[in-house]
């Protein structure tokens, strides 16, 4: 695969046309993105199939999590807009409901433990597990249930890849160039560390919208992708 396949940018940003201004921007370098609740309530829906019918991938983020008729219907409806990944919640009952509804182009990302938590958060949240435990048994779950892929923090990739194998997409957020900004993360690496630890795609928002130069911040994180998976 081409390195700047596995580059997905997230278009964290409150309108289409904003939106279409940073792919317009970033042009050829990038093929893959990112769309979450921000823009995907303010048209990004929408815009979703516009992308894809444009030739570019994309992910939609909307973290799926309910009873599994309504999760069914909802992955029957993002089929048709032409996405390549959808996530849900990593519960044994959504991840099955969703399979069930999947086509063959849309693949199912589980989404284990959001990269914002650490073990304080889940303790407070009411969980008597670490992160680690927790995302090591949806990880299982995943495996056992038969879906598409996972997304984890790069903390955890190398456990969750020795768990599924080769067979599972893991996809991880949380990524910070050196010297960029934690924000409001708290599992995060590199790029390269990220590859390093078994990721297949890597996502990246604000290290690269923000950028003064986007575009040259998107082809350093390719550059180091492709410079990682030598070594791999």
């Amino acid at each position: 695969m081409d390195p700047r396949e596995r580059l997905i940018v997230a278009l964290d940003v409150p309108s289409v046309e904003a939106a279409q201004a940073v792919v317009a921007r970033l042009g050829d370098a990038v093929s893959f993105y990112k769309i979450g609740y921000q823009l995907a309530f303010a048209g990004g829906l929408s815009y979703a199939q516009e992308l894809a019918q444009s030739g570019k991938r994309v992910f939609l983020d909307l973290k799926l999590h309910d009873i599994g008729n309504t999760v069914a219907a909802g992955v029957k409806s993002v089929a048709r807009l032409g996405a390549s990944f959808l996530t849900v919640h990593a519960y044994p009952q959504t991840m099955q409901a969703a399979i069930g509804a999947r086509d063959h182009d849309l693949r199912i990302l589980a989404v284990t433990a959001l990269t914002s938590f650490n073990d304080a958060d889940l303790a407070t949240a009411g969980y008597g597990a670490s992160v680690r435990e927790i995302v090591t048994r949806r990880a299982v779950q995943a495996r056992d249930i038969g879906v598409d892929g996972l997304v984890c923090s790069p903390e955890e990739a190398a456990d969750v890849r020795f768990i599924v194998g080769a067979g599972l997409t893991l996809v991880t957020p949380g990524i910070r160039p050196a010297g960029a900004g934690v924000g409001d993360q708290k599992r995060v690496a590199t790029p390269s560390a990220a590859i390093a630890a078994g990721a297949d795609y890597l996502v990246v928002g604000r290290p690269i919208l923000a950028a003064e130069d986007p575009k040259a911040a998107a082809e350093a994180i390719i550059a180091e992708i492709a410079a990682a998976r030598t070594q791999r």
